[in-house]
């Protein structure tokens, strides 16, 4: 990564024009996920299900939590985009994770991996992580423990929670890449590394109440798979990532407490707008 001192102005300027083309695609992005309104296969935590369904209506897109193995197969076929959430796996979960991803993959539909609690100490499920990783997902998201152990690195984490900051693993995450068009790690600042884009891009904002909220991290992957219905992969995961930081800046401002926060980040979710996203967008392009 170039440092600062370093970046010449014209690499600035061409900087800066990066920044406005992606930001014009997220836009775009955003419009087509209110007309097309597509159809997301979820299979995701029980924690998770009632708070992701909520987010992706009040984004614009149709949500479908449909995790048995007897129905994954048909109903993948017929969606627009699946978002697989492996927080509280069930054993027939697991069994409609497998079928949904397999359906998707061979019609060449988008499809987000959340891989949940991945490491050392839940082998259950990191093995069927590993599992779905050889179907290529189309975009891995998830904290930074989560990606680097995923990545090779093995980290401490707490539970669910990340130990690590996202931008002490970013560079690692390059070896995903193998098997995904795009990976995302969630922390302070979120990072999106993609094989579309040839920078790292660095979205900010948010408020430190979104993970004291559950399942907001869970609801993020749901909405990257609504985009990446609409959009390339790439821009998908960014559009999801600006998406939630600006309603998080914005909640923040109206509700500085947990309970009201929630409520005002789902109506922000709600109101979001092209004027919005142009106005309150912070994101740095950085370059490897």
């Amino acid at each position: 990564m170039n440092h600062p001192e370093n970046i010449t102005h014209s690499q600035t300027d061409q900087l800066h024009i990066q920044t406005d083309v992606i930001l014009q695609k997220v836009v775009d992005a955003w419009t087509e996920l209110q007309t097309q309104q597509p159809l997301v296969h979820c299979i995701t935590n029980s924690v998770a299900a009632n708070y992701a369904a909520n987010i992706l209506l009040a984004a614009g897109a149709s949500p479908a939590m449909i995790d048995n193995p007897f129905e994954a197969e048909s109903f993948a076929s017929i969606a627009a985009a699946l978002s697989i959430n492996l927080g509280t796996p069930t054993s027939e979960q697991m069994q409609a994770m497998q079928i949904s991803a397999q359906t998707v993959a061979n019609k060449n539909t988008p499809w987000v991996l959340d891989p949940v609690g991945y490491g050392p100490f839940l082998k259950w499920r990191s093995e069927m992580v590993d599992q779905l990783v050889l179907l290529h997902p189309t975009i891995i998201r998830g904290n930074a423990s989560e990606i680097s152990a995923l990545a090779g690195n093995q980290v401490e984490s707490k539970g669910v929670d990340s130990a690590v900051s996202s931008n002490e693993v970013y560079l690692q995450a390059q070896a995903l890449l193998n098997h995904s068009e795009c990976v995302a790690i969630s922390g302070e600042s979120d990072f999106v590394l993609s094989k579309e884009l040839h920078h790292v891009i660095q979205i900010n904002g948010g408020s430190f109440l979104q993970p004291k909220v559950t399942a907001t991290g869970c609801a993020l992957g749901a909405l990257i798979a609504a985009y990446s219905a609409v959009t390339t992969p790439a821009i998908a995961t960014i559009s999801a990532h600006i998406h939630f930081a600006i309603a998080g800046k914005l909640a923040f401002e109206k509700a500085s407490a947990v309970g009201s926060f929630n409520v005002a980040f789902l109506d922000e979710i709600y109101q979001m707008s092209a004027n919005k996203i142009w106005e309150y967008s912070n994101i740095q392009v950085l370059s490897l």
